[in-house]
């Protein structure tokens, strides 16, 4: 089940927007009417998507977006803005997309399905996004070069989040070897990742056992 966030002020809008994710049986719709709101929902709540209007009571959608970038949550913008300087405003602060009122909302579904289809696609961790498809590495945006086992590692200890993970295990995982021969690979390899990606403080060493990558607050 995705979670979606509606911010819009018009009551009907938001219920047409409503009605139509439904016909997805995989999403579960929210829906505030001021910026206000759509922060306080934020703050308490986790979404996979948020569908916001520019034009709305309190803060705007524009400042709303500002103060959210963090969460890194995907955003489509749904407005009655057509000029073109608010379009590229919205798509270069990151934006995943631009639909201008009046819309169609099979196509507002379609589009808000393939964004989601292409989020299962990373992982993330902090500041830190896996593409799994495309098995590159963005920290800030910016690409990190791991080598081939550093990659799976890595990928293993955020799909592992909280976790305790024995070396016999990493080892079985990411190198396919059953016997503790080359420890010292998997804490060479740990090093690396600490250092290129600034893990010092949250790839944790357990004694005796491996290793655990610490659990993040969720906001």
């Amino acid at each position: 089940m995705c979670k979606i966030l509606i911010v819009e002020d018009d009551k009907n809008i938001c219920q047409l927007i409503t009605d139509t994710l439904s016909l997805n049986e995989n999403l579960l719709t929210s829906c505030v009417n001021d910026g206000e709101k759509a922060l306080e929902k934020l703050e308490s709540e986790i979404y996979d998507l948020i569908i916001l209007d520019i034009m709305i009571p309190k803060i705007n959608g524009f400042d709303v977006f500002e103060k959210i970038k963090n969460l890194e949550i995907p955003v489509i913008f749904l407005t009655a803005k057509t000029d073109i300087e608010s379009k590229i405003k919205a798509l270069r602060n990151g934006a995943q997309d631009y639909i201008t009122k009046p819309f169609e909302p099979l196509e507002l579904l379609a589009r808000v399905e393939l964004r989601l289809k292409k989020q299962k696609n990373t992982i993330k961790y902090k500041d830190i996004t896996i593409n799994i498809k495309e098995r590159t590495v963005l920290q800030n945006n910016k690409k990190i070069d791991l080598a081939p086992k550093e990659y799976e590692l890595l990928l293993l200890l955020i799909q592992n989040t909280g976790y305790a993970l024995s070396r016999e295990y990493i080892l079985k995982t990411v190198w396919d070897i059953d016997t503790l021969i080359e420890t010292r690979t998997i804490d060479y390899h740990i090093q690396q990742l600490r250092k290129k990606l600034n893990l010092k403080n949250e790839i944790i060493a357990i004694n005796k056992v491996g290793y655990r990558l610490e659990k993040l607050n969720e906001i």
